[in-house]
């Protein structure tokens, strides 16, 4: 009987301290759910939840004609949340073989102790199948976008491209990357405790894309330039070269080409040398194709007119010590001839008898040693010292285009300035932001610089470079057949590591704008270091024939009726 009550009580007592275990679990419960609920339903969200900030789409770059230049196409990610893939090293190498890539790294970033790692960022669709075909318990995808180029090289350095996180890095795709990037989205990942349900849920509606661009330039006459360049630099084994088309009345630029190309679509597998616009970033001495500008001065002046004479010293000069050449003998020439058969030694004389302070003006007029303002990145301004620092020296070499650097950009818009009546235009290239439904945000004008020379010596300069791709002038393989063409040809020293002018590395170039009386396009082509050949008027000029030749046709400009008749009038204007 004792033994029974003994028993009951031990039950009794072990029942009431379960009893009062239970209370005590069930009171701590009580509080930390109604105290602390918050706190850890964030713990509990952070093993399994990742907020993700993916960007709109990007928008797109369209060409003058509205064909596409370059495009946002919509891509898959793969994703992991490291703490929920049960066999890592297993994960990696299967991953590895599906996405191809290396084990060792993915292995590494499962074994980071983040949350949540990326895999690969804009994977291929094969790629992604092959990971779905997996199943891998915490490995997901999200979807992004792949920034995609239809042309591959073409316009490549005006373009630029964008990083893996749809960040412009070159060209118009930094200089615009604020209106073309899509607005940003945060995405929450989320998987169960098992591992299930790698889905993502957006926290606000689907990111908005990106504005648009509409640039100036031609695909077309992108394209013509692009390829009569390359063949120029590879048949004369240059190192590198430009060819630039522009509007002259308005300033646009239908093509800015550059040879060697690089794909933006790989553009890791190029060179970085080749992914800048060099037409925007890179100053050189012009050479001889200055001499127009040098001319333009004497005769917006009233120094000089087109058949003023001037003694050439049958081609040897002394200067302060210095001696200047040219590649012919000549004795008397007019300003019209020095400019045919690019005399420096005439362009000295001219320079001499006008003094530095008025082609300095002339040449800052014509937007030397600034910034154009064109909108691109990088701009440099080239470099015009003041006139006031010019030695005798100085002011006898700038005159024919050496100690003086200018861009390709520069050089072509002065030249446009000739064509356009001596009415300087500031040169651009996107003529129209565009929102997501097509409609305009911002629109390009064309902006009048100034008015550099009057349209009368604009006209007669015209006539001066018509002279030259006429016979006996420096320029003839730029004639276009059917077309009266003006142009100036330029061969520049290039100073080497010792700071002295190379006797072998030049800079060939041609400036030049057709029809002559009526300009539709201004041309520019300049092919760096060539080894075969070295003078504008061999290796540049005929890539300025093509050019024009093939953007004429494709423009539907009609043929100069009375081409010949203006050769006519040149000779009377020279003649006096």
């Amino acid at each position: 009987m004792k033994s029974k009550q003994r028993h009951s009580l031990r039950a009794a007592i072990v029942g009431g301290l379960f009893f009062v275990w239970l209370a005590a679990i069930g009171v701590r419960a009580g509080y930390v759910q109604i105290h602390d609920g918050t706190w850890l339903s964030d713990q509990a969200a952070g093993r399994y939840e990742r907020e993700v900030t993916l960007q709109g789409k990007r928008g797109t770059i369209y060409d003058r004609r509205h064909e596409a230049m370059a495009m946002s196409v919509e891509t898959t990610s793969v994703a992991a949340s490291p703490g929920l893939v049960t066999d890592k090293n297993q994960a990696a190498t299967a991953l590895a073989r599906a996405l191809r890539l290396d084990a060792k790294q993915i292995l590494q970033r499962l074994n980071s102790g983040r949350s949540f790692v990326w895999i690969k960022r804009q994977a291929g669709p094969k790629e992604v199948s092959a990971v779905r075909e997996l199943n891998l318990p915490g490995i997901g995808f999200l979807p992004e976008h792949s920034r995609f180029y239809p042309n591959g090289v073409l316009g490549a350095q005006v373009l630029g491209f964008t990083g893996i996180d749809g960040q412009g890095l070159e060209g118009l795709e930094f200089n615009y990357n604020t209106a073309l990037q899509g607005a940003a989205a945060t995405i929450t990942v989320k998987r169960d405790a098992r591992g299930r349900g790698f889905g993502t849920h957006a926290e606000n509606t689907l990111p908005r894309a990106g504005q648009n661009l509409v640039l100036t330039i031609d695909r077309q006459v992108q394209y013509i330039a692009e390829q009569a360049l390359a063949d120029a630099v590879t048949e004369y084994q240059a190192s590198s070269g430009m060819a630039l088309v522009m509007i002259p009345q308005t300033g646009e630029l239908l093509a800015m080409a550059h040879y060697p190309f690089f794909n933006p679509n790989a553009f890791g597998k190029s060179d970085r040398a080749t992914w800048r616009n060099r037409a925007i970033t890179d100053p050189f001495e012009p050479g001889s194709t200055l001499k127009i500008f040098s001319a333009a001065a004497a005769m917006e002046n009233g120094i000089s007119a087109p058949d003023t004479i001037y003694y050439c010293e049958n081609g040897t000069y002394r200067l302060a010590g210095h001696t200047v050449n040219d590649t012919k003998p000549h004795g008397w020439l007019s300003l019209q001839q020095i400019v045919k058969y690019s005399s420096n030694i005439g362009a000295v004389k001219m320079v001499e008898q006008m003094g530095p302070g008025l082609l300095h003006a002339t040449l800052k007029g014509f937007g030397f040693g600034v910034r154009t303002g064109i909108d691109c990145p990088g701009e440099s301004p080239g470099s015009l010292a003041d006139y006031r620092r010019w030695t005798v020296v100085d002011t006898g070499a700038i005159a024919f285009g050496q100690g003086v650097s200018v861009t390709a950009v520069q050089l072509l818009s002065a030249a446009s300035a000739i064509a356009n009546d001596g009415m300087l235009m500031r040169p651009y290239v996107v003529q129209a932001v565009l929102d997501a439904n097509g409609q305009p945000v911002h629109t390009a004008a064309p902006e009048a610089i100034g008015q550099v020379v009057s349209a009368q010596t604009a006209l007669s300069l015209r006539r001066i470079m018509h002279s030259v791709v006429t016979e006996g002038g420096t320029g003839v393989q730029a004639n276009v057949a059917g077309y009266a063409v003006s142009g100036k040809t330029g061969t520049a020293q290039k100073i080497d590591r010792s700071g002295k002018y190379s006797p072998d590395q030049f800079i060939a170039s041609f400036v030049g704008f057709a029809p002559t009386e009526r300009p539709a396009i201004a041309v520019l082509v300049v092919v760096d270091e060539p080894r075969k050949g070295r003078y504008g008027g061999l290796v540049a000029a005929p890539v300025f024939s093509r050019i024009v030749k093939e953007t004429l046709g494709y423009l539907d400009v009609p043929p100069s009726g009375d081409w010949k008749k203006l050769r006519v009038a040149v000779d009377a204007e020279v003649k006096g």
